[in-house]
């Protein structure tokens, strides 16, 4: 039974877990299309995420060069995950996911494949073969993909340690177009499932934790915001808002009105 504090917020009774390591936030963020290193910063504190991705293809690796964004990033404060973002074969993301690991940033990567240039959807075939080969050498692997179940359950199978599904897609701010299938990988898969991608302002980002999924990875949503800052932390109310109404359980929807109030008592 989940306990209650202070405030009424419910005590999360399976707190964030990804490849054996634990997160307090079940937002993460990316760290590209910001004005400069101090809004990417600020942002990243506002939101509260603990872990934040690097396109390992975009960065400068030099995190002691005062031009790097890693120059920026204190890995005390952000858990650094390589993103190979900008991939459009298996062997660049390989390459760049073991780049990500020879740089000293992590060997966790989000594992990204696209197949195709104007909507940036994920190759999947790519995607599950690369994933292969990076589990074996010992990655810790987060594919990002479409929200098909098939796939899905395949990316689990070859070792995912995680399952990333679009909520639509890269940059579209559309927000989740699927949630029926998105509640089937939940309801499904063994891994945390973690949306990515389309979610456009905080009330996407509640609707989506609504449907019990393990967290939500966003960029575009704060960084092209008019204020980034302030939409980072709309971003991380709104995620822990509804992680909350998630294990609340919502009443049922019913077709008829049901009073609130008893009508026991009532004046004749």
């Amino acid at each position: 039974m989940n306990t209650v504090n202070d405030i009424g917020q419910a005590a999360d009774p399976n707190p964030l877990t990804i490849g054996g390591r634990a997160f307090g936030s079940r937002l993460m963020v990316g760290t590209g299309k910001y004005r400069d290193a101090e809004q990417t910063v600020a942002a990243l504190r506002a939101s509260g995420a603990e872990m934040v991705t690097v396109a390992v293809r975009r960065v400068d690796l030099d995190a002691s060069s005062e031009e790097s964004l890693l120059h920026h990033l204190d890995p005390t404060e952000f858990f650094l995950l390589p993103n190979t973002a900008g991939c459009y074969t298996e062997e660049d993301a390989v390459r760049y996911a073991r780049l990500g690991r020879e740089a000293g940033l992590s060997d966790w990567v989000k594992l990204e494949v696209i197949g195709d240039q104007e909507t940036l959807l994920p190759d999947t075939e790519a995607l599950l073969a690369a994933t292969r080969t990076l589990v074996a050498e010992g990655f810790t692997v987060l594919p990002y993909t479409n929200d098909d179940l098939i796939t899905a359950l395949k990316l689990q199978e070859a070792g995912a340690a995680a399952v990333m599904p679009l909520a639509s897609p890269i940059g579209s701010g559309l927000g989740l177009l699927n949630p029926v299938n998105i509640r089937i990988l939940k309801s499904r898969l063994d891994v945390p499932i973690i949306v990515d991608a389309g979610v456009g302002t905080a009330s996407d980002a509640c609707a989506t934790m609504e449907l019990g999924v393990d967290g939500i990875l966003m960029n575009t949503a704060l960084a092209a915001a008019e204020h980034p800052v302030l939409m980072a932390g709309a971003m991380r109310q709104a995620v822990e808002a509804g992680r909350a109404a998630w294990l609340a359980g919502r009443m049922p929807r019913r077709e008829w009105g049901v009073p609130s109030s008893p009508s026991a008592g009532m004046l004749g």
